[in-house]
């Protein structure tokens, strides 16, 4: 006789996301807490061809357990979209294809001059900055779409 005991419930703490500030020769990363709360920076990936940014990617997305991403949206000022947001389109597209998971596409608009004047602002060197703008501008990306989610 066996028992039809009710399942355990999941107890994994929520999984996290990954925002990308995607670039034609770097690629900002920043990931969130397991709640969602914060974004954090995690690395920046100089762009060398298809193969090897995707098997980055796919490095950042195991480590840190990714259910979803965040990919930057370069709207121009206008909101209307241009090459540069239909480049971003089909990159989505290929992460959506290549690790089964929901991606999403925020508004970068003002992302990366958001994250100079935050970099200029700080007492950190030029080359410095330059190392970390890709990182901050993914985190501004990352922690305005949370943001949003958490309004509801």
């Amino acid at each position: 006789m066996t028992s039809s005991l009710p399942e355990a419930p999941d107890e994994r703490l929520p999984s996290r996301v990954l925002g990308l500030d995607v670039g034609s020769k770097t690629i900002g990363m920043a990931v969130s807490d397991p709640l969602g709360i914060t974004a954090q920076g995690v690395k920046t990936v100089r762009r060398q061809n298809k193969r090897r940014d995707f098997a980055q990617l796919e490095e950042v997305i195991r480590q840190y357990e990714v259910a979803e991403i965040v990919v930057g949206l370069p709207l121009r000022m206008s909101g209307a979209e241009g090459t540069q947001a239909e480049k971003m389109q089909r990159f989505a597209e290929e992460l959506r294809q290549r690790f089964r998971l929901p991606v999403h596409l925020w508004d970068e608009r003002l992302s990366s001059a958001q994250a100079n004047r935050v970099l200029r602002d700080s007492e950190m060197s030029i080359r410095r900055r330059g190392e970390v703008v890709d990182q901050l501008a993914a985190v501004l990306i990352l922690q305005g779409w949370m943001d949003r989610q958490a309004q509801g």
